[in-house]
């Protein structure tokens, strides 16, 4: 069970789903409103801003919610918070490599309250590109077994430009290279084959795998830096064995 591919089927599993829901959109709201400010508010002439608005769509945020965070980043109406875009290091229980997208409107705030995560949780904040270089950056959309036959996704998907799909117990996997990801996704929506995660995100090359004791201290440290309210994305290169999957979800 790899850290990346594995963990949002985790999270699916373990409910509490309006909690989550709730920092999906405070996320997402940022997301739109900086993609906005940054290359403007036409999601047509603008990837970021039409992937962040795709990602909204999927976690059913009203549209007004969406307009209203395009025209706080355009302008149109008081952006409110100014925020900055970082990206933190680190490793995990078991020497994995942990890789976060922030924004923050306090810096310093956020660097010792992630720090403090990382000493409290058998782990460490690191220097920049101590662990960057392991994680690759990927288009990245699940489909469940049964949305489609095979034959057609990957027909749909690889015409499209995708580098690979991958078959899982539930779920395909399509890996894309980011270039080509708006297209493949584009093609999957036009040939009526539905989706229940299309993002672009950062991969690892490797991954570690993880005893028992290793792997709940992994998940716990998870789940805490994703429900702080800085961190957009976790990516992380652990692997957990089906069996030690098993007997933590017990």
């Amino acid at each position: 069970m790899s850290g990346h591919s594995k963990w949002s089927q985790i999270k699916r599993k373990k409910g509490a789903q309006d909690a989550r829901r709730g920092k999906a959109f405070t996320r997402l709201i940022r997301e739109i409103t900086v993609a906005a400010r940054q290359g403007g508010g036409d999601p047509n002439a603008n990837p970021r801003l039409r992937t962040a608005i795709t990602a909204a769509k999927m976690e059913n945020m009203p549209r007004d919610n969406i307009e209203r965070a395009i025209k706080k980043g355009t302008g149109e109406l008081d952006g409110g918070t100014t925020y900055e875009e970082l990206l933190y290091e680190g490793y995990g229980p078991g020497g994995t490599a942990v890789l976060m997208e922030l924004m923050t409107d306090n810096k310093n705030r956020t660097s010792a309250d992630i720090r403090h995560i990382f000493s409290k949780h058998n782990g460490n904040l690191g220097e920049a590109g101590c662990v960057a270089w392991m994680f690759n950056k990927k288009g990245y959309i699940v489909i469940e077994k049964g949305a489609a036959s095979e034959e057609l996704l990957m027909e749909t998907a690889l015409d499209a430009g995708a580098d690979d799909i991958r078959e899982g117990d539930q779920e395909y996997e399509v890996i894309t290279d980011p270039k080509n990801f708006e297209a493949v996704r584009t093609n999957l929506e036009n040939a009526s084959i539905p989706f229940i995660l299309a993002e672009i995100t950062m991969m690892p090359q490797t991954t570690v795998t993880l005893d028992e004791r290793q792997a709940e201290q992994m998940l716990r440290l998870m789940e805490i830096l994703e429900d702080h309210d800085d961190i957009q994305k976790v990516y992380a290169n652990f692997d957990i064995p089906e069996q030690v999957m098993e007997r933590l979800q017990q």
